[in-house]
């Protein structure tokens, strides 16, 4: 869907909420903090910029964050869990102003990390922004992922195929979906006013999951690390804009 001028500034002001978000949660990230510690500074920045979060109550989703640690790649429920020396943690997050949704994620070393851990984190960010690279008038959606899918696996990554990125606006998650991979089709043309969250997924070993009893919380099938970058991003004459940055 294209979005209109009115739209973008209520998605540009959802975004910097998020981007505060990742602000206040990563200045927090030491060993000893609890996940739920990290979802109270976050339900208290949505609280004071007025803003909604998009994450509590979805589908029965019980917290305003998603907290990922270590061979978690996505969908963690934030509780009694202390961040440990060596961890890394993802936090996903969430903004509505207005109607209007931000999403973002990004992944942070608890204390000092291992150099696969490191790498890791900087190989996925890396993948990130080469696929928001793509996200210009008139190109393709699903070079998106293919150029996700080309930076991770050349560092000799996986990328998760089940949990993918999505257009975004008035609900959080809108069609088209974003691949992280190459599909076999170039999908959509895109074009001005268009806005999408990419969210690649990277694996150290293999890109199979499975889901916990708790029915939220996917895990890497074979126990190796995972990492989660994403930003919400519109497509402009201008370039890619990119909402979820301070």
């Amino acid at each position: 869907m294209i979005r209109k001028k009115d739209e973008l500034d209520k998605m540009r002001r959802a975004g910097k909420v998020v981007a505060e978000i990742h602000d206040v949660t990563r200045a927090a990230i030491r060993p000893g903090v609890t996940t739920m510690d990290l979802n109270n500074l976050a339900a208290e920045v949505l609280a004071k910029r007025n803003a909604r979060s998009n994450f509590l109550n979805y589908h029965g989703f019980p917290a305003v964050i998603c907290t990922s640690p270590n061979d978690m790649i996505v969908h963690g429920i934030p509780g009694d869990y202390e961040l440990q020396e060596g961890d890394i943690i993802s936090i996903d997050a969430g903004a509505i102003v207005e109607g209007y949704h931000g999403d973002a994620a990004y992944t942070a070393g608890v204390g000092e990390v291992s150099a696969t851990a490191k790498r890791l984190m900087e190989v996925t960010e890396r993948s990130l922004w080469a696929g928001i690279d793509k996200l210009v008038v008139g190109g393709r959606l699903h070079e998106v992922g293919r150029a996700v899918q080309e930076v991770a696996e050349k560092a000799g990554y996986s990328v998760v195929r089940e949990y993918v990125g999505h257009a975004i606006g008035t609900e959080m998650h809108e069609s088209p979906q974003v691949p992280n991979y190459w599909p076999g089709s170039p999908g959509p043309t895109l074009k001005a006013g268009m806005v999408y969250a990419v969210e690649p997924m990277v694996n150290v070993g293999s890109y199979e999951t499975y889901v916990l009893d708790d029915d939220w919380s996917v895990m890497t099938e074979d126990g190796m690390l995972s990492a989660h970058f994403e930003h919400t991003i519109a497509v402009t004459e201008n370039g890619p804009e990119v909402f979820t940055v301070a």
